[in-house]
């Protein structure tokens, strides 16, 4: 875990391109207390170990289904399609998918020890965090640590998506969602260090999954932070560092994870790096 002095920071849009209902603005300026966060999603492998040590399921086991993105449905769990989300017919619910059989029966997590676990709700990433004596971090706590100590900018990194046409999260790439245009037509997830980190040894806080956090979001629902590996400009620029959107606490995704954070001393806190 990257241990933050915390202290004051400039919380939020300052680009006013964020989507007006998902109120990112005004810039305001919010203090942190001292805590400490993981610098990577929780891992297959990390939540491989709670699930045997307690023999807990998920809100996706329990159900009977989670959703998962139309290209990415296993071709043996295309029987098991139950319906389309109205509005985003991309997301397919699909019987048996779980953390373990993330594109449906027949899909599996072998190669994917290290990439981040994904159909796990809030609830379920609340009782990781009760069992390995962490918390989620709060959406204050999220912002500050995945701003790496770069104030105001747009991603984890500066303010070009990609600087020297060098990559730095894993986001959509091509028309989406009809086609993906990484080699092979890939997408998913990466493995949970797959991109640099940023100033406070962070990985991955822009892209790769959604991850959840401690707030709520008006009435039943609870904030989500980072985007994913779905996010494209022509239609979800949340992998900026300041977009938040929301999902209520039971539902579960082939893009969706979380990371842990505790709170800290303020004597105990190493100090983070600032903008120039």
């Amino acid at each position: 875990m990257a241990e933050l002095t915390g202290g004051v920071f400039r919380m939020g849009d300052a680009f006013g391109e964020g989507y007006l209902a998902d109120r990112e603005g005004p810039v305001r300026e919010v203090t942190v207390a001292p805590f400490a966060i993981d610098t990577t999603a929780v891992s297959n492998a990390e939540w491989a170990v709670f699930a045997d040590a307690t023999g807990y399921r998920t809100d996706a086991e329990r159900h009977g289904s989670s959703y998962v993105f139309h290209l990415l449905v296993a071709p043996a769990a295309a029987r098991h399609v139950i319906g389309r989300v109205p509005g985003a017919p991309w997301w397919l619910g699909v019987e048996g998918a779980t953390w373990q059989a993330p594109e449906g029966p027949g899909s599996g997590i072998t190669d994917r020890a290290d990439h981040p676990v994904v159909h796990v709700s809030h609830d379920d990433a609340r009782a990781y965090g009760d069992w390995a004596g962490l918390r989620l971090p709060t959406e204050t706590e999220w912002e500050y640590a995945a701003r790496g100590g770069i104030e105001g900018a747009r991603y984890p990194w500066g303010d070009e998506l990609a600087p020297g046409g060098r990559e730095r999260c894993n986001i959509w790439r091509g028309p989406f969602p009809h086609r993906s245009d990484r080699p092979g037509g890939r997408t998913g997830t990466v493995p949970v260090t797959a991109y640099e980190p940023n100033g406070y040894g962070l990985h991955n806080t822009s892209g790769n999954v959604w991850e959840w956090c401690a707030d709520a979001h008006g009435t039943g629902e609870r904030v989500i932070r980072g985007g994913s590996y779905l996010c494209h400009a022509s239609y979800c620029n949340r992998y900026r560092v300041a977009a938040r959107s929301h999902n209520t606490p039971d539902s579960s995704t082939g893009h969706g994870g979380f990371r842990c954070a505790r709170d800290l001393a303020p004597h105990s806190a190493a100090k983070g790096r600032t903008r120039p």
